[in-house]
């Protein structure tokens, strides 16, 4: 087992997609984490109501993501939104505002471990910072390089938000 930030941490991973939870085992087996699985929103909220995790992992389309990233938020809960299919401006935005600590596509699942710990190891800024980036060029490819026109201040604000908070680590 490698020695790692996910060691022992409580992590909830909800998808309608059983093959999804099972590669974010396998991806995490090996990092020591401790993974629940929830494949629908009742089973899901119930979990988030019952017990405590120190990350949530959620699926936006198929099992009500945004519902339960609200109640994830409300517990203080670091949640990362995954997504295949709900890849765009819209949902990202909305992931930030109601409280997500990051947006992970599900083609980089392959990369979930060392994402979770950045997730788990960063700021909240600093987590977006990265996410951002990363996404910032698939972005610019599929919606044209003025994506973020239509809500500018919106995306402004978060741009100055991240640049002038990066960088910081989570120490405690």
């Amino acid at each position: 087992m490698k020695k790692t930030i996910l060691e022992a941490k409580q992590i909830l991973a909800v998808d309608d997609e059983e093959d999804v939870l099972d590669i974010l085992q396998e991806e995490l087996e090996d990092y020591g984490a401790i993974l629940d699985k929830a494949t629908s929103h009742e089973v899901a909220i119930e979990k988030l109501s019952s017990l405590t995790y120190d990350l949530a992992i959620l699926d936006i389309m198929g099992v009500r993501g945004f519902d339960l990233l609200r109640v994830a938020a409300a517990s203080q809960i670091p949640v990362v939104m995954l997504t295949a299919h709900a890849l765009n401006p819209d949902t990202l935005k909305k992931s930030i505002a109601l409280g997500a600590r990051a947006y992970l596509p599900k083609n980089q699942l392959g990369r979930v471990a060392a994402f979770l710990e950045d997730v788990l190891t960063l700021s909240y800024h600093s987590a977006w910072h990265r996410t951002l980036t990363l996404l910032k060029g698939h972005f610019g490819k599929r919606y044209g390089p003025r994506w973020r026109k239509t809500e500018k201040e919106f995306w402004d604000q978060v741009e100055q938000e991240v640049e002038l908070k990066s960088g910081a680590i989570i120490t405690s």
